[in-house]
């Protein structure tokens, strides 16, 4: 009876020593360049290599400050444990409001923006704004208002114009 019992206890020791860790496997962060040094970064959240690419942007609209630009749709990473990642598609909003709930994100977004300014607006002094965390917190990006000199011309007025032009060609001839 003493040995069924030290088995059992041996057994359920090795199940526990066996069992799936109740925290998850800590996240791999790095810069992940889209266009220009420091204007992204890799979030792996997932076993598999899956995560985030935050696409990272300044803003520069008050004069001599510059500061991030929060785009909260982060692109889906594929192969952020390989020697190649890259991304395509979309990743979850709720994605990118866990992964910035994360001090050591934070803190790599932080160094990677404040990088970024530095390159992009070297004259300006760097402020750091918080990311949304929530959706209620997201600000969209406000873009200037198309001009008349930015719209393109309508095709069917430039084909009455084209076509009259050549009429009044025939017509000289």
């Amino acid at each position: 009876m003493p040995r069924l019992r030290l088995f059992c206890w041996g057994v359920a020791l090795l199940l526990g020593a066996c069992a799936a860790p109740k925290e998850p496997p800590s996240w791999r962060l790095f810069p992940l360049q889209r266009h220009v040094p420091h204007d992204g970064v890799a979030v792996v959240n997932q076993l598999d290599g899956y995560g985030l690419h935050i696409y990272l942007e300044t803003d520069t609209s008050f004069p001599g400050v510059c500061r991030p630009r929060w785009l909260p749709d982060p692109a889906r990473l594929f192969n952020g444990n390989g020697s190649t990642p890259f991304s395509s598609g979309l990743a979850t909003r709720q994605e990118f409001f866990d992964a910035v709930a994360r001090s050591d994100v934070r803190a790599l977004l932080k160094g990677e923006l404040k990088a970024l300014c530095l390159a992009r607006a070297p004259e300006d002094r760097w402020q750091w704004t918080e990311p949304p965390r929530e959706e209620d917190q997201v600000v969209p990006v406000k873009l200037p208002s198309l001009e008349e000199e930015d719209l393109l011309t309508n095709p069917v007025e430039e084909l009455k114009r084209a076509r009259q032009l050549l009429r009044d060609q025939r017509a000289g001839e």
